[in-house]
């Protein structure tokens, strides 16, 4: 059944994906985003776009919303560190201000854009929703503090949440009509954009950090997940969201490939030779980051399709390429 719902951040990368999903099934469809950080091309064809800030949603929100999906955030780790005060602000304080136009309004359903930096240095793996939440960036601060929100919204007002957290997003989207969506970051921090545009001659090599962790091949293994799988759990969870609770799901593919294992993966791929540089390892990179998604699959019946990588990296490669 057709409904009409908001998506925050909906010009973004996850964002816009996710609302392209919603279009192709029959939704209808609002973007509200300030384009400080999304594209305006990136706002699907079919959906409406409002240029402005969540902390203003109350003038566009009202009850013909059935839901929000909220993926208006600050997301640059680094620069969450040097300028806190940023994240603060938007991440929390405009969730804040969506939260009580949310309440005003009376729409009850809200999925969330979490992360898995919620965890920071991970005690275990896989991690699982019940480990210990401890950030190590204010980025991960930020989300969490805005889970420990929405816990308390649902008990307090009903709210029916549920809150994804998402482990490393990539590939991009090709819809029904052939548009692409994909990443583009500005600075770029994720290895299989950075990689390729190695590939494509934007950098020199492409620099790995540390080769001496107790993994295979000596570097940090990761848990990629494509975003288009991401996008059919946000839909799932609006139809799993129940009022009064909120319910917080990992989602990842729970296996784990390294740092050269992309590297390789990408050279196979282009047929680009893509140099590497072995740097000092970063503070704070866990070895291995993996996911558990059971919970996942057992609360929205989500099963990753697409949990090859060179099907992730063959996708964001064509969106790489898009404009040549």
């Amino acid at each position: 059944m057709s409904a009409k719902y908001l998506v925050t951040g909906g010009a973004g990368y996850v964002g816009s994906v996710v609302a392209q999903h919603l279009v192709e099934a029959g939704h209808e469809v609002t973007v509200l985003d300030n384009l400080t950080t999304g594209f305006r091309e990136g706002v699907p064809a079919g959906a409406t776009f409002i240029e402005g800030d969540i902390r203003d949603s109350a003038k566009w929100l009202d009850s013909s919303y059935a839901a929000v999906l909220h993926f208006a955030a600050f997301s640059q780790v680094g620069e969450s560190v040097v300028k806190p005060e940023k994240y603060w602000d938007n991440n929390v304080g405009g969730t804040m201000a969506l939260l009580a136009a949310m309440r005003d309004a009376g729409v009850r359903t809200l999925v969330f854009s979490s992360t898995a930096a919620t965890y920071g240095e991970p005690v275990s793996t896989p991690v699982k929703e019940t480990d210990p939440t401890a950030p190590t960036s204010p980025y991960g601060a930020t989300k969490l503090a805005v889970d420990h929100m929405i816990s308390g919204e649902a008990k307090a007002h009903g709210l029916g949440a549920v809150s994804l957290r998402y482990f490393n997003v990539a590939g991009a989207y090709r819809t029904p009509t052939g548009a692409l969506y994909g990443e583009r970051h500005d600075p770029e921090s994720h290895l299989i954009p950075l990689v390729l545009q190695v590939a494509q001659g934007r950098r020199e090599a492409i620099s790995v950090f540390g080769d001496d962790y107790d993994t295979p091949d000596g570097t940090c293994v990761r848990d990629y997940i494509h975003v288009a799988d991401l996008a059919d759990a946000h839909l799932r969870a609006l139809d799993a969201a129940t009022e009064g609770d909120h319910l917080v799901c990992n989602l990842g593919n729970g296996n784990g490939f390294s740092v050269r294992q992309v590297i390789e993966t990408a050279r196979e791929v282009t047929g680009h030779p893509i140099p590497e540089v072995v740097a000092a390892r970063r503070g704070g990179d866990p070895a291995v980051l993996v996911a558990s998604a059971a919970t996942a699959r057992e609360r929205l019946g989500w099963q990753p399709a697409r949990a090859d990588l060179a099907d992730i990296v063959t996708d964001a490669w064509a969106f790489a390429r898009r404009e040549e």
